[in-house]
């Protein structure tokens, strides 16, 4: 019996007890069960009862009785028990749990694949780091989600498209070129650009592909090595994320939306739909009517087009581009983008509620500071990072009640001591056992520890022993 199977059970039970008039409530829309903290207490516990108690009058442990004796009746479930206030502890019957087991196994990969979001066609756009240093170990977290989020959609039968917006344009990139050039040169890092030890290698690259490159006129300096650094920045985000399993099916340059000139084309747009005000020299997107704190300007008075105005440009071209369903993962440091983005929505006619969803996920930091390029912070995603963490989230994730937390293979405790700390959360702890010195058998006297024969140092190479400590981590003696 699969949990849905279980709610539909329970939805019938509690049905049946309406209608014998035991109970005088509505059939709720959402039924949830849940694991039971305690094994002792069945195989699913639902607090259905308690939810009902307020509406139908009476005691959660009432309700939960009255439920409780149809649903006994239900095929597969072999006891119910009320519990506490008026939990429902429902135990399977081992046929039931068979069965799930054996549907599992004959569906194989489509197991859990449903329809539920057949017909829809969403845009996924998630990381979308800029191009000016590698990924982080932060951006990893939005990898794992939204590359997560993309699988749950595609197997519940969505059409869904992951998508990376690269924002190749703007002061930024003007400051990596120049940080680049500047590294070629031997100089120090510019003001505003990027002093990461990553700017070497990319400084390298340059000179490697073009010798002249400090021979050529300051401008075209700078714009060759702003498109080499580029380049080879935006390869090394891509290979990074292969070697995390990541993959996007569009890569959208912000560059294409200025040089295409989109980003007019959105205003032109936005204005012909009574959206947009010229004041004070600026143009402006009347975002305030659809919520927003404050109208948002698309073009300075000075005539350059602001970020806004191409995040406008971006979302008319993922609706241009035929997805009605669009799906933002952005950091807590664009929780402000949360209004205006759907105020862009109702500005292009579409439904804000329905037509955009905006995640907002916390940042990682370091030592409490922000990871941030320009601060020269960053850990970068380097592959044996990735496998390392991938390595951890697999041994360090939660384990079975009951399941002792060490390492399940002697190879894990291998390489966990070539790579030291990584995986110091899954060791097992030193076994200790009183002895006296130099006489086995014997207990100890009181007060006197020593590490047991398996901790011993005389038993096999300290480097290659997966029970031993760390090095200052072992035990010691400590007199009386």
């Amino acid at each position: 019996m699969t949990p849905e199977e279980l709610v539909e059970a329970i939805r019938a039970a509690l049905t049946a007890a309406i209608e014998a008039g035991d109970l005088t409530v509505e059939v709720p829309a959402e039924i949830r069960v849940e694991r039971p903290k305690a094994k002792g207490h069945g195989d699913w516990t639902t607090n259905l009862a308690m939810q009902l108690a307020k509406p139908a009058g009476m005691k959660p442990r009432d309700v939960a009785t009255a439920i409780a004796a149809r649903l006994e009746q239900a095929e597969g479930v072999a006891s119910v028990e009320v519990a506490g206030p008026g939990f429902l502890n429902i135990t399977l019957e081992a046929a039931s749990a068979g069965a799930l087991a054996r549907t599992i196994v004959e569906a194989g990969a489509d197991y859990g694949r449903n329809d539920a979001m057949a017909g829809h066609v969403v845009n996924l756009e998630f990381i979308s780091a800029n191009p000016t240093g590698p990924l982080h170990i932060g951006h990893t977290r939005w990898a794992a989600l939204g590359d997560s989020m993309r699988r749950l959609l595609a197997a519940s039968g969505a059409d869904v498209t992951a998508e990376y917006y690269i924002n190749d344009a703007g002061a930024q990139m003007d400051n990596f070129g120049a940080s680049v050039l500047a590294r070629a040169k031997g100089e120090p890092t510019p003001e505003g650009g990027y002093p990461g030890a990553y700017v070497d290698d990319l400084a390298a690259t340059a000179l490697e592909q073009r010798p002249d490159l400090l021979e050529l006129p300051a401008d075209e300096a700078l714009a060759t090595a702003r498109a080499i650094g580029y380049e080879a920045q935006l390869a090394d985000i891509r290979s990074t994320l292969e070697d995390f399993g990541v993959t996007f099916d569009v890569w959208f340059s912000e560059k294409t939306l200025h040089d295409g000139g989109a980003v007019e084309q959105a205003i032109a747009r936005l204005r012909e739909q009574g959206h947009v005000d010229d004041r004070d020299g600026a143009v402006w997107l009347r975002t305030t009517d659809f919520g927003d704190d404050k109208d948002r300007v698309l073009v300075r008075a000075d005539g350059v087009p602001t970020y806004f105005a191409a995040d406008a440009a971006y979302y008319l071209s993922k609706k241009d581009r035929g997805f009605p369903e669009k799906i933002y993962l952005l950091g807590a440091d664009h929780h402000g983008y949360v209004s205006r983005l759907k105020a862009i929505a109702a500005c292009a006619g579409d439904d804000p509620a329905k037509n955009i969803e905006i995640c907002i996920g916390q940042l990682v930091n370091l030592d409490g500071a922000k990871l941030s390029k320009r601060a020269g912070n960053i850990r970068a995603a380097r592959p044996h990072l990735v496998d390392r963490l991938r390595r951890r989230a697999l041994l360090a994730g939660p384990l079975p009640r009951g399941q002792p937390a060490q390492p399940r293979r002697r190879g894990v405790a291998q390489a966990d001591q070539r790579q030291p700390g990584l995986l110091r959360a899954v060791r097992p702890r030193p076994h200790f056992q009183r002895r006296a010195p130099g006489r086995r058998g014997r207990r100890a006297p009181r007060g006197r520890l020593r590490p047991g024969p398996a901790h011993r140092p005389d038993r096999g190479d300290p480097a290659r022993d997966p029970r031993r400590l760390p090095a200052g981590r072992g035990p010691c003696r400590r007199a009386a």
